[in-house]
């Protein structure tokens, strides 16, 4: 029997705000020369916790799936009616982040058409047509076949024109079949491979799909307090298994890897059974607000935050010196540089972003 989970988990809106403002908070530093450890990414092989981010939203995105999509269903809505709105919405959500990658100059002869929002409505769609379409027991076998799926074709495949199979940068199988089908329109700063590649999106879906299974559990008639028991022991199983398996198949972001997958989606499912446990269980709701801005206005506070950078990085002022300076440089060095380190100021300029795109989401939000 399945429990019906009436109304809507705050730990959902508030794990979605914190990965939205995590996101935001790593994307906007006051210089990229000085910026923490930890809100780097790797620089290959290996996993930081900005590398968590993404996936941490995808597979956000499957709990919301199973959450959502199931109450519909149990009302009576038609499935294809289902799908053709899910398509239509994820669409939107694709070309949000095409309109980003144009801006300002919408070159349509360069842009880059992968990203984070173009993976986003990519994965959406897929994940919700297998939710909708399958039983939980073939969902499960989907997952798997993806993930060795992908594993097979990165590791035994040689690549055309190098030879072997390998998971070198510029050299690997994802990276050979993204040159054909993406070229000239691929990150600007490798141009030859892309982290939002079109082949590393298989896997990316297996994360949406972990989120799936997460959101099948919450729905089951246990106990809140064991239900978030085994997310942990889930989160904890996700972490060995992706450890074991990233010795041979390393865990990487850019090529988001099998393992990668599962040691990622381990991580999201102890921080959301937090989450779950401190807002819906013992309800210390006094922590949340902020997060929720972030939450339920996530893609709105994204794009925005995008837009903004790049608006900060073209207007020019006048410095002090009388010279032309950016809008974010003048801010950077005015309001944080001039009292704090680098580093530090570099951090402060980020969280400025950060309240900034949501104080702007929310009054947005709030007049449409």
């Amino acid at each position: 029997m399945q429990n019906k989970l009436q109304g809507r988990l705050l730990s959902l809106d508030v794990f979605r705000g914190i990965t939205i403002a995590a996101m935001l908070l790593v994307n906007n530093p006051g210089t990229w020369s000085e910026i923490y450890p930890p809100l780097r990414h790797a620089a290959w092989h290996g996993c930081t916790p900005t590398d968590w981010i993404f996936p941490f939203f995808l597979f956000i995105v499957g709990v919301a799936i199973t959450l959502s999509l199931t109450r519909k269903k149990e009302a009576g809505t038609d499935i294809n009616k289902l799908i053709l709105t899910i398509t239509k919405r994820g669409l939107i959500i694709f070309g949000l982040g095409l309109l980003m990658a144009l801006i300002p100059k919408f070159d349509f002869t360069t842009v880059r058409i992968p990203g984070v929002l173009q993976r986003i409505g990519i994965v959406y769609i897929i994940a919700s047509v297998i939710f909708l379409k399958t039983s939980l027991k073939t969902q499960m076998y989907i997952t798997g076949g993806i993930l060795i799926f992908y594993w097979i074709i990165m590791t035994l495949i040689p690549v055309p024109g190098v030879g072997y199979a390998n998971l070198e940068p510029t050299t690997n199988f994802a990276a050979y079949i993204d040159n054909i089908i993406l070229k000239g329109h691929m990150w600007s700063a490798t141009k030859v491979w892309d982290p939002e590649g079109l082949v590393s999106t298989i896997p990316a879906v297996g994360t949406a799909m972990l989120g799936i299974f997460l959101g099948h559990w919450m729905r089951t008639n246990h106990e809140p307090v064991v239900k978030t028991v085994w997310m942990f022991v889930f989160g904890v199983g996700g972490l060995v298994i992706g450890e074991i398996w990233g010795i041979w198949f390393p865990i990487n972001k850019s090529l988001w890897t099998s393992s990668y997958v599962v040691y990622c989606g381990g991580i999201a499912t102890i921080f959301f059974a937090m989450c779950y446990w401190l807002a819906d269980i013992q309800g210390y709701k006094w922590w949340t607000k902020p997060f929720v801005v972030y939450g339920v206005n996530a893609i709105t506070v994204f794009v925005m935050s995008g837009i903004m950078a790049k608006f900060m990085g073209i207007i020019q002022v006048t410095g002090a010196d009388g010279k032309d300076i950016s809008l974010k440089g003048y801010i950077y060095n005015n309001l944080f540089l001039s009292w704090l380190a680098p580093i530090n100021a570099s951090l402060g300029f980020a969280r400025f972003c950060n309240h900034l795109c949501a104080f702007l989401a929310g009054n947005f939000m709030d007049n449409v």
